[in-house]
């Protein structure tokens, strides 16, 4: 009894921070792939003077159409399944790569919420 009571007592203390943990890895894994997508629009720039406009998305950073440099092998999607969105000239800086959360959705708190290149 006394050991079932003991269980009883860890689960409730490890079960709340185990079951958030897939939630943060896929905001971490956001931020690394903006931030990689980030070095390659850098590199970009300082190849073409620019980044890629809104309507070249960033596809641009793809390449390989006549001859052109390919900043990345593949564009990744994000951890929720959905493209990574792009806005050049950003509301957030100059440009803004971002993902739009668990929700897929503008706004939002929690797992709902954009993870971009302007921090969470």
């Amino acid at each position: 009894m006394v050991v079932v009571v003991i269980m009883g007592v860890l689960a409730a203390l490890i079960v709340p921070n185990v079951m958030d943990r897939p939630d943060q890895a896929r905001v971490i894994a956001a931020r690394q792939d903006v931030a990689s997508i980030m070095q390659a629009l850098k590199l970009y720039r300082l190849d073409h003077g620019r980044y890629p406009t809104s309507e070249q998305g960033l596809s641009a950073l793809i390449g390989g159409k006549n001859g052109q440099t390919a900043y990345m092998d593949r564009m990744p999607v994000d951890p929720w399944g959905s493209p990574y969105q792009y806005l050049n000239p950003g509301v957030h800086g100059e440009i803004d790569v971002f993902s739009l959360g668990a929700d897929s959705q503008p706004g939002g708190e929690g797992n709902d919420a954009e993870v971009g290149s302007w921090g969470r």
